[in-house]
C-alpha cells in the first residue's frame, strides 16, 4: 500500500499521510496521540532512558524481551499496546492497513476524498441530527426550510452560518443533544409537537413565530385544544412536568439560536419554567449504602483477576462510582478528545469529561480510583500515569477503539446482576433493587455522598456534577430529613443561652 494514497479528513485543512510507511506511522502516533509501532534494540533503549535502570522503571516489558531477543516490537491493536519479540510481530505495513481500517471514519482513499474539506466536514459533524431530520417528511422539510422574520442574515453576526431553520435545527441537536441518543429522542419528540401545532394553524417557520404565538402554544399545553376541523393530532392537554419539558426544549433552541445569532431577537425568553421544576426535583433512585459496599466488596474480591476485561470492568466501575459522571460522559468522542486523564503529579489525577451543552468540566479522581485505574492502564500496555495531551479513549473496546454507551451500560449492568445472584438467597428485595439500577444510580449516590454525608458545599457539588442550576444540587440534600434536622439542632441549640 502506499500511504500517500490515504487522507486525513480531520485536519485543518485536510493532509495526505507521507510517503513512506515509518514516516506514516509516526505521523499517526503524533495524531492519535499514543504510540503505534516502535522497534526497540537495547542500544536504542539505553539511548532513550540514558541507563538501564531508568529504561527498566519506564519500559519493563520491552527490557524483559530484550534480555532474551535481538529486538521488541511495541504496536498498537484494538485498543491496547502489545509488546512481543520483533520475529513474531506484524509487519509495519500490517500495522498500518489495520489503523486505518480502525479509523476508517477518519482516514480515507484518495479516490473517496476527493473533496477533503466537504469529507472533513462530515467526519466532524455528528450523524444522529441529521437522522432525525431524515425521519421528517417531505412537506416538513420544506416547512423547516425557510427562514422567518427574526432570522439573522448577516453572516457578520450570523455566527452559526445556517440560512434556514433546517440547517439552524441540525446545528442545535448536534450541539445540544448529539451525544446522547436519549437527549435527542427526547428533543426530536418535543420540536415535532411544535411543529404539528404550527401547521394546524398555518404558521411558521420556526424563526417567524412571534412572543405572543409562542405564548398560545404554552397555553395549548396546559388546557389542551381541538383543531378548526375536526380533532386536530396537534397538542392536548399536558401534565406540568411534560409541559414544562417542552416548553424547556423550545426556549433553549431559540436561547441558542438568539446567542449565535441565527435570530436578531428571542420570542421565547422568559417562556420556560424550567426553574420551577428544578426547584420541585427529588431524586428517587438511589441505592442504599450498604447496597453500594457490597458492590465494591464484590470488585473487590475479583480483585485476583487480573485478566484485561476484568480490570476493565474495575475501572468502568470506578469512574462512575467515584467521579458520578453521566453514563454518556464516559463515552470516547474523537471529535473533542474527551473523556480525557491527565496526572498534575503522581496520583493526583483529573478526568476531563464532555457535560450537557458540550460543557466540559474536570473531576478530580480520589485515591481509590486511581489505583484501580492504573492497574488498568498497565494491562493495556500504557503507562502508569497518563502523559500530558494523551488523546485515546479512556476505556477501549475489544473489537474497536473505545467502547460506547451501550458497552459501558452492559457492564455495569453486569456488576449489578452478579452481586444480585449472590444476594438473592437472604435479600430478595436488595436483589430486586439492584437488578433495576443502572449507571445513573452511581451518579445519584456520588451526588448524594457530595451533599449529604460530607456536607460539601453546594456549589463546589454542583460543579463537579455539571449540573445548570445549583437547585438540583441542592435536592439531594433535601433527601436526608434526618441530616437537615442535625444541622438545625446545631444551628440553634446555644450553651450558653441555655444556661440563661
Amino acid at each position: 500500500m502506499t500511504p500517500a494514497d490515504w487522507v486525513d479528513t480531520a485536519a485543518v485543512p485536510p493532509r495526505r499521510l507521507p510517503d513512506t510507511v515509518e514516516a506514516a506511522l509516526a505521523y499517526l502516533a503524533e495524531s492519535l496521540g499514543h504510540p503505534v509501532y516502535v522497534h526497540w534494540t537495547l542500544a536504542r533503549l539505553k539511548r532513550r532512558y540514558g541507563s538501564l535502570a531508568e529504561a527498566k522503571a519506564a519500559q519493563p516489558a520491552v527490557l524483559k524481551l530484550l534480555l532474551a531477543h535481538d529486538g521488541a516490537i511495541e504496536y498498537w491493536e484494538r485498543g491496547r499496546l502489545r509488546t512481543v519479540p520483533a520475529n513474531r510481530a506484524p509487519s509495519p505495513d500490517t500495522v498500518l492497513a489495520r489503523l486505518l481500517h480502525t479509523h476508517r471514519r477518519r482516514f480515507r482513499p484518495v479516490t473517496a476524498a476527493t473533496n477533503a474539506p466537504a469529507a472533513a466536514a462530515q467526519a466532524k459533524a455528528p450523524a444522529a441530527p441529521s437522522s432525525w431530520l431524515a425521519t421528517q417528511g417531505p412537506a416538513d422539510l420544506v416547512w423547516l426550510a425557510r427562514a422567518g422574520r427574526f432570522a439573522q442574515p448577516h453572516a457578520s453576526t450570523n455566527t452559526l452560518g445556517a440560512a434556514d431553520d433546517a440547517q439552524a435545527l441540525a446545528l442545535f441537536l448536534r450541539d445540544r443533544a448529539g451525544r446522547s441518543p436519549h437527549t435527542l429522542r427526547a428533543y426530536g419528540a418535543e420540536l415535532q409537537r411544535l411543529m404539528r401545532w404550527c401547521s394546524a394553524r398555518q404558521l411558521g417557520p420556526l424563526s417567524d413565530l412571534t412572543r405572543q404565538q409562542l405564548l398560545a402554544y404554552g397555553h395549548a399545553l396546559q388546557h389542551g385544544e381541538r383543531g378548526a376541523e375536526g380533532p386536530p393530532p396537534a397538542v392536548g392537554r399536558l401534565s406540568e412536568a411534560t409541559r414544562t419539558r417542552a416548553l424547556a426544549v423550545v426556549a433553549s433552541c431559540y436561547r441558542y439560536w438568539y446567542d449565535t445569532g441565527y435570530l436578531h431577537a428571542n420570542p421565547a425568553a422568559g417562556l420556560s419554567t424550567g426553574s420551577r421544576a428544578r426547584a420541585g426535583f427529588a431524586p428517587t433512585r438511589l441505592l442504599p449504602p450498604a447496597l453500594l459496599g457490597a458492590c465494591d466488596a464484590w470488585l473487590d474480591a475479583s480483585g485476583c483477576d487480573d485478566s484485561l476485561p476484568a480490570l476493565r470492568r474495575r475501572a468502568i466501575w470506578a469512574l462512575y462510582r467515584y467521579a458520578g459522571v453521566r453514563l454518556a460522559e464516559l463515552a470516547w468522542s474523537a471529535e473533542i478528545g474527551l473523556p480525557r486523564l491527565e496526572a498534575e503529579a503522581p496520583g493526583r489525577w483529573t478526568l476531563y469529561v464532555c457535560g450537557k451543552g458540550r460543557k466540559p468540566r474536570a473531576i478530580p479522581l480520589p485515591a481509590p480510583c486511581v489505583t484501580v485505574l492504573r492497574a488498568y492502564r498497565l494491562g493495556r500496555g500504557l503507562p502508569a500515569e497518563p502523559p500530558a495531551h494523551e488523546a485515546l479513549p479512556v476505556i477501549h473496546g475489544h473489537k474497536g477503539e473505545a467502547l460506547q454507551q451501550a458497552g459501558l451500560y452492559r457492564e455495569v449492568k453486569a456488576i449489578f446482576a452478579a452481586v444480585a445472584d449472590a444476594l438473592q438467597a437472604r435479600g430478595p428485595a436488595q436483589a430486586l433493587l439492584l437488578r433495576a439500577a443502572s449507571p445513573h444510580w452511581l451518579r445519584h449516590a456520588y451526588a448524594r455522598t457530595l451533599a449529604v454525608d460530607h456536607q460539601v458545599p453546594l456549589p463546589a457539588a454542583q460543579a463537579l456534577l455539571g449540573h445548570a442550576s445549583v437547585q438540583t444540587t441542592a435536592a439531594y440534600a433535601r433527601t436526608d430529613l434526618s441530616q437537615l434536622r442535625t444541622f438545625v439542632e446545631q444551628t440553634f441549640t446555644d450553651p450558653l443561652r441555655n444556661e440563661d
